[in-house]
């Protein structure tokens, strides 16, 4: 029987609820909530009423989050509160020797970034961010197939975030939530995490390989302040452009590009692509280029000269063989929100809680993938100059070997 992990919840809000929902999803002799923060009573009472609609005992309740630090039946805590407040909370959490896990989103300053790693590295709790895209069934289908080496020596990679947010941040919400307000007041790479977290897993950062330096650049900004005055809210002057382009250099000589765009119409993206020596993995194209594998023939050019054809291998047709062992089991019984993202990331956490051992994305990752934000505002205030990344581990990614064990391990697969 798994030994129960004590959560305390802090930040009440729309994610929160989703979190809790996945989370009713492991039996309350797993994972048992204890405790309930937020500076809003309405807030604390609504999941109280939520609790008990799911049969579980009522939670102790803190309108300061010191306070449930200091609480002794408290193992762990989810931290969905803002991007501005989360890292100073989770801080508090580890000084009183709790996991915490955080919520995505860019760091505000590479300090606090700082502030975060001494906590964790003086208190020898961890705190693990919850990026539930590292835990994507194609993300793991794409490390799968680069450690067992069907890429080839790994080149070059893509990710971002592109995604028409529009109507969630100006309309809906009158440009008053925090992440409508960042959009509002920077420029940079806000939101990188979706992205650059499963590529920074496949190339080993912090593992044998780390971000070296980025350089970032900005467009325009104007579809954000066009549909603000078209929906009568005023002519308001965003300085996030609509399209930001970094661009990343790591230690072992990859280069990652990265695309964030949350202003301009089309589909979601994240825009996973890995090229090696031997093929790539293209998320919008949902297929791969494998040699060997992949689909090649012969074809004459007009003047009877032969050339290659390569086709692409649909990714469906790879899952048979090549499908990530955490997917293999728990494909046929997908629960949680994100397609059942939240729910794995999730199981991943509660059991380095249980093991008291370091999350598969530790505080380190927390810091490196965090601080691209910090970074890419710099460099785009610069005209595009380079920018070098703080080292975190202060020098420990040059030892490999430092990994999480058992089945959420995202550094190796173990079959």
């Amino acid at each position: 029987m798994k030994k129960c992990v004590r959560v305390g919840l802090v930040g009440l809000g729309p994610r929160c609820e989703t979190l809790a929902a996945t989370l009713f999803n492991f039996p309350s002799s797993e994972v048992d909530i204890t405790a309930v923060c937020d500076i809003r009573q309405d807030r604390i009472d609504l999941m109280q009423e939520i609790l008990c609609r799911h049969d579980r005992q009522k939670a102790q309740e803190f309108t300061d989050f010191r306070e449930l630090a200091k609480f002794d039946q408290v193992d762990a805590v989810l931290i969905p509160t803002s991007w501005n407040s989360h890292l100073a909370i989770a801080e508090e959490m580890m000084r009183h020797g709790k996991y915490c896990a955080i919520e995505v989103g860019g760091a505000s300053s590479i300090n606090e970034l700082w502030q975060l790693v001494r906590a964790a590295e003086s208190t020898g709790v961890s705190c693990m961010m919850l990026e539930n895209c590292c835990y994507g069934r194609n993300e793991l289908l794409c490390l799968n197939l680069a450690r067992k080496g069907l890429l080839g020596e790994l080149i070059h990679c893509e990710c971002g975030y592109e995604h028409d947010l529009t109507d969630e941040l100006i309309l809906r919400d009158k440009v008053e939530t925090e992440r409508a307000v960042h959009n509002l007041r920077r420029n940079g790479e806000l939101y990188p995490t979706h992205g650059i977290g499963p590529v920074a897993k496949i190339l080993r950062i912090n593992r044998g390989n780390r971000f070296m330096t980025l350089t970032a650049t900005a467009s325009k900004s104007r579809r954000f302040a066009e549909v603000a005055e078209n929906a009568g809210l005023g002519r308001r002057v965003f300085n996030e452009g609509d399209v930001i382009t970094t661009v990343i250099k790591c230690a072992n000589g990859e280069t990652i590009t990265m695309t964030h765009s949350v202003s301009l119409p089309r589909p979601y993206t994240r825009n996973l692509r890995v090229q090696g020596t031997k093929g790539l993995f293209l998320e919008d194209a949902n297929a791969a280029f494998i040699e060997g594998i992949s689909p090649s023939r012969t074809e004459l050019d007009v003047a009877g000269n032969p050339y290659s054809v390569h086709d692409w291998t649909p990714v469906a047709e790879l899952y048979e063989k090549y499908d990530h062992p955490i997917w293999q089991e728990f494909r046929n019984n997908v629960v949680g929100g994100h397609g059942g993202m939240d729910a794995l990331v999730m199981g991943a956490f509660f059991e380095a809680v249980r093991n008291r051992t370091a999350p598969p994305i530790d505080v380190y990752d927390c810091a490196a993938w965090m601080s691209i934000t910090c970074l890419s505002e710099q460099s785009i205030a610069m005209g595009g100059m380079p920018v070098a990344f703080p080292d975190f581990t202060d020098g420990k990614w040059i030892y490999e070997g430092r990994r999480s064990s058992g089945k959420w391990d995202l550094d190796e697969v173990d079959d």
